[in-house]
Parts: structure tokens; C-alpha cells; sequence
């Protein structure tokens, strides 16, 4: 993917992010995420029904990295089965961390591809993995 379309993509999900509004509904899973080492610091909240994710929001403070990270990954899982979100994470992660990746489960999420070369953007877009695999996780002790 050419750099600047990546960058553009990056912006706008920064400027004009979805599904970044939380609401009252105690029927979604919720989890706070933050970064010891920088702002970033964000709600999640995930509502599933059927073994499907029907909705992810959040909402805080975090950089352009984070935010757009979020952006991007809430609108890519929303209507995914619990294992396809997982498996989405797992590649995910895996580019992240430079490890081998299946970037067709990626989408737009593929604009990180080269963000393990800034080892101090490693948390920020790793933070909605972080937040959403937690409560995923937290399914199978209910």
C-alpha cells in the first residue's frame, strides 16, 4: 500500500473516527485501556449477541495512532463471529510485532504494517487489540 494513502487513511480515521461515542447500556462489555508511557487512554465497549459482535465503541484520549487504530478495527470486526475477531487479532498482533501475518484478514488495519519499525508506536496501535481481546477473553469465564 502506497505511504501516503496509508497516511491519509491514518488522518482521516484520526479527524473523523467511528463508533468513538460510548452510551448506557449495560449489556456491553466494557474495559478501560491506557498506555503507562504516553495519553493514550480509551473506554471500549462491545456488545455481542449470538456469538456475533454487533457493536464496538469507544472513547478517551489517545494519539492519532490509537485512535485511528481504533477506528479502523471497530469497523472491521463489528458483524465478525467471536472466533473471526480473534483471528483478526491474532494476525494483527502478529504484524504489529513484525511476526508472519495473513494481511487479507487485514483490511485497512494493513496501514500499520511498517509500525514495528517505531518501537514507541508499538502500544498505541496495539491498544485496541489489547482492549478487545481482553473482553473477548473475559467470555470464556462466563
Amino acid at each position: 500500500m502506497d505511504e501516503n494513502l496509508k497516511r491519509e487513511i491514518i488522518l482521516d480515521n484520526y479527524q473523523n473516527p467511528e463508533n468513538k461515542e460510548l452510551i448506557d447500556d449495560d449489556s456491553y462489555l466494557k474495559v478501560n485501556q491506557a498506555s503507562e508511557s504516553c495519553i493514550d487512554n480509551l473506554d471500549f465497549m462491545m456488545k455481542i449477541e449470538n456469538n456475533t459482535i454487533v457493536d464496538i465503541r469507544y472513547d478517551g484520549e489517545a494519539c492519532a495512532i490509537s485512535t485511528s487504530a481504533s477506528s479502523i478495527m471497530s469497523r472491521l470486526l463489528i458483524g465478525k463471529s467471536v472466533d473471526e475477531a480473534k483471528k483478526i487479532l491474532i494476525n494483527y498482533k502478529n504484524m504489529i510485532e513484525g511476526k508472519e501475518y495473513d494481511e487479507g484478514l487485514l483490511g485497512e488495519l494493513n496501514v500499520y504494517d511498517n509500525i514495528n519499525k517505531q518501537p514507541n508506536r508499538i502500544k498505541c496501535a496495539l491498544l485496541p487489540e489489547t482492549a478487545i481481546d481482553k473482553m473477548l477473553g473475559g467470555l470464556e469465564n462466563e
